[in-house]
C-alpha cells in the first residue's frame, strides 16, 4: 500500500469518527432538551365586556347589569367569580337569584352572566364588582347612579 492510499484511509477514519462523534453529540443535545411532561397553559388573561346601563336610577327600581368574560384561551378547570363593594348609597347586588354580600365571592355559573342591581336609596349610588378567576387574574368595573323621581 503506497503512502496516498494510507493518507485516503486515514483521511476517511477520521471522517467517520467526526461524523459519528457529531451524531451523538447531536442526540444527546436533542434529547436531553426534551420534557418528559407537557407544558399545558391553565392561566389565561380576561377581559370583562359590559353592555351599557342607565345613568340614574329610583329608589326601589331594578337594573340588570349584562356581563361578558373574554379570555384569551380555554381552560376547563378555570372557575370565575365574582365581588362588590358599594361606597356611596345603599342597594343590593342579585346573581343567579342571590343577594351577595358586600366582599364575598361568589362562584360565576359560566363566561356570560346577569348580575341586578336594586336601588334602595334615594342619592346617588356607587359601587364596584370585580369578576376574578382561580389564578389571581381580576377585572374591576365601576357604576355610579345618579338619583331620580319616578
Amino acid at each position: 500500500m503506497n503512502t496516498f492510499e494510507k493518507e485516503k484511509r486515514s483521511f476517511i477514519k477520521r471522517l467517520v469518527l467526526m461524523a459519528g462523534t457529531a451524531t451523538l453529540l447531536l442526540m444527546v443535545l436533542v434529547l436531553h432538551s426534551c420534557e418528559k411532561e407537557l407544558d399545558i397553559q391553565t392561566d389565561f388573561p380576561f377581559e370583562l365586556d359590559v353592555m351599557p346601563v342607565p345613568k340614574s336610577i329610583a329608589k326601589g327600581e331594578t337594573i340588570p347589569i349584562r356581563c361578558t368574560i373574554r379570555a384569551d384561551g380555554s381552560y376547563s378547570s378555570t372557575k370565575y367569580y365574582t365581588r362588590y363593594f358599594q361606597f356611596d348609597g345603599t342597594g343590593k347586588l342579585i346573581v343567579s337569584g342571590k343577594t351577595l354580600k358586600p366582599n364575598d365571592l361568589f362562584p360565576l355559573l359560566g363566561k356570560e352572566f346577569m348580575i341586578y342591581y336594586v336601588s334602595e336609596s334615594t342619592e346617588t349610588q356607587a359601587f364596584d364588582i370585580w369578576v376574578s378567576d382561580n389564578n389571581g387574574n381580576e377585572r374591576k368595573i365601576s357604576f355610579q347612579f345618579n338619583s331620580k323621581t319616578k
